[in-house]
């Protein structure tokens, strides 16, 4: 993995709890945000002093869960803080449209968290190097495997477009090995400093999407207050990632 060299100035960063998001009522609506085919998705999180106890929401084919567990669990070295939860309408990134949203097709459950994440040799007293913003899905049928066609087709079609500063591009690539399938995309945009203002170069974020059985995650990794992630670090995640989703799928 690259740990390139970067020095940040010190902020002040709030303490992430560790929380626990299960939603989606069982007649397909997904808590995503976007056109959902059925009822909309509830989802709560638990007292940061109250025992992590699963909630579960019904579906066709019995109670569905997401825990904890099935969220990116960095290694020591990579973890900054602690997750929090957010609302998947928020944690889902936007390209040309809303690309990675359910649609609440097939949907049982949804959920989504925030972490920050240090490099290796990054001093405590710095700021995070970036953060995490995942969403998993829990499908019924075929829904995780149509899921994953249709962000494939839709991230293809979306090859640049423009926002704010500029010219957006995407560029999107199999994962292979990765889960029983999974999608990388990097978007470069034009940099801008803490204010804002345009600055030179571009900024790099990366999204993953991974499918492991019925359960779908997508993982929107961003540097710090705009600059560019690593590169170097989607395969370190991606692995997290499928390890949480295998041992609750299986």
């Amino acid at each position: 993995m690259r740990t390139p060299s970067r020095r940040r100035r010190m902020l002040g960063v709030p303490l992430l709890v560790t929380a626990l998001l299960a939603g989606a009522c069982g007649d397909g609506g997904g808590n995503d945000g976007g056109g959902n085919d059925g009822g909309a998705a509830g989802t709560s999180a638990t007292s940061a002093t109250t025992p992590a106890t699963p909630e579960t929401s019904q579906s066709s084919g019995g109670p569905v869960t997401i825990p904890t567990s099935a969220f990116v669990d960095l290694p020591p070295e990579l973890r900054k803080a602690a997750a929090q939860p957010t609302d998947a309408a928020d944690a889902l990134p936007e390209l040309c449209d809303k690309e990675f949203r359910s649609g609440g097709r097939s949907v049982t459950a949804s959920a989504a968290m925030m972490s920050t994440y240090k490099l290796p040799k990054d001093p405590p007293e710095n700021v995070p190097y970036g953060t995490l913003h995942q969403t998993v899905f829990a499908f019924e049928g075929t829904g995780a495997a149509d899921y994953l066609r249709r962000v494939r087709g839709a991230v293809a079609d979306c090859r640049s477009f423009q926002a704010s500063g500029g010219t957006v591009t995407v560029v999107s690539r199999p994962m292979a090995g990765t889960g029983d399938e999974a999608l990388l995309v990097t978007v470069s945009r034009p940099a801008t400093g803490l204010d804002g203002s345009p600055a030179q170069g571009r900024s790099t974020s990366q999204i993953l999407v991974i499918r492991v059985a019925d359960a779908v995650t997508v993982v929107h990794d961003q540097g710090w207050e705009g600059t560019s992630t690593d590169p170097g670090l989607a395969d370190d995640i991606a692995r997290a990632a499928v390890r949480s989703l295998d041992s609750w799928q299986r």
